[in-house]
């Protein structure tokens, strides 16, 4: 993965330019420009319905959360923010919202691909979850048990001092992970950890002397509302130096290209970003599972729909499996894919460009014209995607791509 950069690469960080270099590849698909797919527009119609079906029965009242990690907290219909609220119920709320902000970012950082052969079984309970669930059930346990603080007398914080020392055999273990169950990317996972640690050290004017993630937003604490572009602003440049640098974009800080950013011939743009397309993946979905702590300390989300849509393998796979989008060659299905190869960065562009399309159909078939891009992934796209690949591939995505535990 490339890191997040400082001008003139700058234009990477606006959620416009994702749209407009993914739109710029979708256009390129839909002029027979592409060796990977081709669109049928013709089956967006039934793919809405599908989501709408999900939603519908998912939240039959139409009160539909945001899309964050805090649904994947309640895995299992538990209420487990009920615990963590009963931990730090005598914090002020100031300390609440920075707990509620450390967990959500550790966890997020830690959400990418466990495979089909992880689960996580929740301490004190037979209960067992795979997946996105797993993980977020498994970080919540963890950070309630101190596995991010280095201060023994406040567990439920993260900081610099616990991540530096963080290594694949404590974080396996925190995360089950055995012989006989193993997780994706662990290794990938620690590192990242790591270089979070080191940011969180090193970067006094972001982190503050306190070094953990949530002193990023204490001047933004002070406003009423805050726009969600620079909650997602706020992320990236905070948090940027944990990704690597593209190695094929010099050591010159103001030409290396950072973050979830890749090539692809269709990009277009201009100057020294020409040829990128950033996707902020983990990092939108941060912004995402930020809206609500935000929310409950009183604070106003404005502009929320300036995200996108998360390309990832079940937004994705959605489009693949009903239709939407169809391969050239269906022999890729069979093979294995890095990240960044041309028709995975191509089928993440695709997505978010027909995301925005499709939200716009479940709303209307919803009878929610104002309903936000975060919930109607939510009722939703990501979950009509899972189910389509249970039926279809007992789960797995339709497209297999190789995971250093960051991505997906």
């Amino acid at each position: 993965m490339l890191a997040v950069a400082q001008a003139p690469a700058a234009e990477l960080l606006a959620t416009r330019t994702i749209r407009e270099r993914c739109g710029n590849i979708t256009r390129a698909v839909e002029a027979g420009d592409s060796r990977h797919f081709r669109i049928d527009r013709s089956k967006l119609e039934s793919a809405a319905r599908a989501v709408a079906d999900v939603t519908r029965r998912r939240y039959p009242s139409l009160e539909i959360p945001y899309h964050s990690r805090w649904r994947h907290f309640a895995a299992g219909r538990v209420d487990r923010k009920r615990e963590f609220d009963r931990r730090i119920e005598h914090a002020s709320p100031d300390d609440r919202l920075r707990a509620q902000i450390d967990l959500a970012v550790i966890s997020v950082l830690l959400d990418a691909g466990a495979g089909a052969a992880w689960s996580y079984r929740e301490p004190g309970t037979v209960d067992d979850y795979v997946r996105s669930e797993g993980l977020g059930v498994a970080t919540f346990c963890a950070f309630l048990a101190g596995a991010f603080s280095a201060s023994p007398g406040e567990p439920m914080r993260v900081d610099a001092a616990a991540l530096t020392e963080m290594d694949e055999k404590t974080l396996g273990r925190w995360l089950q992970v055995r012989s006989d169950n193993p997780l994706l990317g662990l290794e990938g996972r620690t590192a990242l950890l790591r270089r979070l640690g080191d940011v969180l050290e090193t970067r006094p004017d972001q982190f503050g002397l306190t070094s953990r993630p949530a002193a990023l937003f204490d001047r933004m604490r002070t406003l009423h509302k805050l726009p969600a572009p620079a909650i997602l602003r706020a992320l990236l440049e905070g948090l940027g130096p944990i990704w690597r640098a593209d190695p094929r974009t010099g050591d010159d800080a103001d030409t290396r290209i950072h973050g979830d950013v890749w090539r692809h011939r269709n990009a277009g743009g201009n100057g020294s970003t020409a040829g990128y397309v950033p996707f902020h993946k983990l990092t939108q979905w941060l912004a995402y599972s930020l809206f609500e702590p935000f929310e409950w300390a009183g604070h106003a989300i404005g502009d929320r729909d300036a995200l996108t849509a998360l390309p990832e393998y079940r937004n994705g796979g959605l489009l693949i499996d009903s239709g939407v989008l169809q391969l050239v060659d269906d022999a890729d299905r069979a093979k294995e894919w890095n990240v960044g190869s041309e028709i995975i960065v191509e089928w993440r562009a695709l997505t978010i460009t027909l995301l925005d399309d499709l939200a716009q159909l479940v709303r209307a078939q919803l009878g929610r014209p104002e309903l936000p891009l975060a919930c109607v992934l939510e009722g939703g796209t990501w979950f009509a995607g899972r189910e389509y690949a249970a039926k279809l591939r007992n789960g797995e995505p339709p497209l297999w791509v190789r995971s250093d535990g960051t991505v997906f």
